[in-house]
This record gives structure tokens, C-alpha cells and sequence, in this order.
């Protein structure tokens, strides 16, 4: 009897010691796609990544602001003001009306990025919980995620708010997304919250990078725009979502 359980013993300390070899051979892009692979969690940005367009700027557009709009998110990007400050500004040059943000989202439908709808779909029939984690607006939002079948208590972005009459009346600055380190902040509080053991945070921007750690892995997104810092922080960098579709389908296999 001895012998069986020494040797029992033997054979799980060497699975387990082959385990360990395999993962610590894994290049860094290979981790990260493990991760994916096996998370319990997936956080998206919403702008340029879940969508095709920037939010803040087609409506700065459709306001008849987009110049000055466009002047000021290049001085925000040269770091000379914090992002609290550059959405205050910008949104102090929109003040947009929930008439026109009515209208807006009646004009210009949204276009999601090629291949979310499935690659969200795959995520939640593996029982993955889905979040859209955006500096947009919660009003442009949440039609995306009713589109995508998100629930809107998954939405973690921007609060406008408005007067009786429907005039702009500012924007909630208690919202973790309305200032730096605001996706660092709603992960970190997921994380406590649900008990998550591997996150993922997906996105286009620096701001999505900064959020790994706490995530646990951060995947760039450069399907609509491809900006060089956040190719240079990736691990896993992608050009489409079908690279994604394509890793969980190996996993099932």
C-alpha cells in the first residue's frame, strides 16, 4: 500500500512540476492569450474598439463643434491637462442637449466593429461576464450594449446631466471614468466585488493598457485605429476580433 501512495504522491508532484515548466516557458503574448482562454471576465472600451468611431467627437460633429473639439483633444493628448479637465472643456464647448443626443442617435446609427457581436455571443455562452468600460457617455452607450445584448448594470462610463428644460447641465464627477485612473479604479472594484480570478481588459487606448494590473491581462485592439504606444505596451496586440474568435474556437476544439 505504501509504494502506491508514494507513487501517487510522485506522479502528481511531477504533473505538477510539468504544469509549472509549461507555463513558465509560455512567451508573454502566450500568457496573455491563456488568460483569455480560460477568463472568467471581459472588459471592453467602447470607442474605436467596440465601435468604429470616437463618441465625443461625431457629436462634437453633429453639434457643430468638431474644430474646436478636435484643437482642444490634441492639446489633453500633449498631457498638458488631466482628463477630468480635457472632458470638462470639451463638454463645455458641445453642451449637448438631450434633444440632440435624441437626434443623434437617430441620425447616425452605430457601427459596431466587425466581429464584437460574435466574439461577445462566444464569451457569454462559455459563461464569461461581459462589461463595456468607456470615458464615453452612458446615453451613447447603452444602445450599444442593448445591441449587443449587455445588460446596461454592466455599463461603467460617463453620466451627463441636464436641466428640466433638457439644456446640458454638466457631467457627474463622481464617475470613476471621468478622470485618470478611472479603469484601473472600476477593475480593482469588480475584482473585490464578484470574486473575478482572470479579468481581461480589451482595448484601443493608453488608458485601457493602464488598467492591466489590476486586470490580469490587457489585450490592444487595432481594428480601427492603430496607436504605437499601446502596440508597444501589448503583448497580445490584434487587428480584428476574428483573432480572438479564432482563440476561444481553439480552446473548444
Amino acid at each position: 500500500m505504501l509504494p502506491l501512495i508514494l507513487k501517487s504522491n510522485l506522479q502528481f508532484a511531477t504533473l505538477k512540476t510539468l504544469s509549472l515548466v509549461s507555463i513558465s516557458v509560455m512567451s508573454p503574448q502566450q500568457s496573455v492569450q491563456e488568460v483569455f482562454r480560460t477568463a472568467d471576465c471581459v472588459c471592453f472600451d467602447v470607442d474605436s474598439t467596440v465601435i468604429r468611431d470616437e463618441g465625443i467627437d461625431e457629436l462634437a460633429n453633429f453639434c457643430g463643434k468638431g474644430e474646436e473639439v478636435k484643437r482642444l483633444t490634441a492639446e489633453a493628448m500633449g498631457g498638458n491637462m488631466t482628463f477630468q479637465e480635457a472632458l470638462k472643456k470639451r463638454l463645455d464647448i458641445i453642451r449637448p442637449s438631450v434633444s440632440q443626443i435624441r437626434q443623434y442617435l437617430e441620425e447616425f446609427p452605430i457601427r459596431l466593429t466587425p466581429g464584437i457581436t460574435e466574439l461577445v455571443k462566444l464569451l457569454q455562452d462559455k459563461g464569461v461576464v461581459v462589461y463595456l468600460v468607456s470615458g464615453g457617455f452612458r446615453s451613447l452607450i447603452e444602445p450599444v450594449a442593448d445591441k449587443l445584448s449587455i445588460p446596461r448594470s454592466n455599463v461603467f462610463a460617463n453620466r451627463l446631466k441636464f436641466f428640466f428644460n433638457g439644456e446640458y447641465a454638466g457631467f457627474d464627477e463622481n464617475e470613476p471614468t471621468s478622470r485618470s485612473g478611472g479603469k484601473p479604479l472600476v477593475i480593482r472594484r469588480l475584482k473585490e466585488q464578484h470574486g473575478y480570478q482572470r479579468l481581461v481588459m480589451i482595448g484601443d487606448g493608453a488608458t485601457d493598457a493602464e488598467a492591466s494590473p489590476p486586470a490580469d491581462a490587457f489585450i490592444g485592439f487595432g481594428g480601427n485605429v492603430v496607436r504605437e504606444e499601446v502596440k508597444k505596451r501589448s503583448s497580445w496586440y490584434v487587428t480584428s476580433f476574428q483573432e480572438l474568435i479564432d482563440s476561444l474556437a481553439v480552446q473548444t476544439k
